[in-house]
């Protein structure tokens, strides 16, 4: 089927930065969104950024002029660039995309395992 692989978590120190990476790998059609959700600890998971095909980006309001989202369609791949991270900014983050698998007449909803981010000193 669909697999998608997170990776650039790690600890960080409040103002420092980190990319995260997300390939989409398996039997795919095609992408539409792409993008990356978050859940603290005792938090509900939330929209970070997501970036349809040929559509604009979306942020939440609490990292926008901070993160960047960005997609490698040649490498089914997506990317959120963190900059001037905050303690608050800790959580995992999670990959999402909706993908068109072969077999299948319509986009599937795919997340990915998650990666830890962690904002301390």
């Amino acid at each position: 089927q669909v697999q998608l692989a997170e990776s650039g978590g790690g600890l960080v120190q409040p103002g420092g930065s980190l990319r995260l990476s997300c390939a989409a790998s398996g039997s795919i059609l095609s992408i539409t969104t792409m993008g990356w959700y978050r859940q603290a600890p005792g938090k509900q998971r939330e929209l970070v950024a997501t970036m349809p095909s040929g559509g604009p980006t979306n942020y939440a309001d609490s990292v926008k002029g901070r993160f960047a989202i960005s997609r490698d369609n040649a490498k089914n791949t997506v990317y959120l660039q963190m900059n001037s991270l905050k303690p608050e900014d800790t959580a995992v983050y999670y990959c999402n995309a909706v993908v068109r698998a072969t077999g299948f007449s319509h986009g599937l909803v795919y997340w990915g395992k998650g990666t830890l981010v962690t904002v301390s000193s």
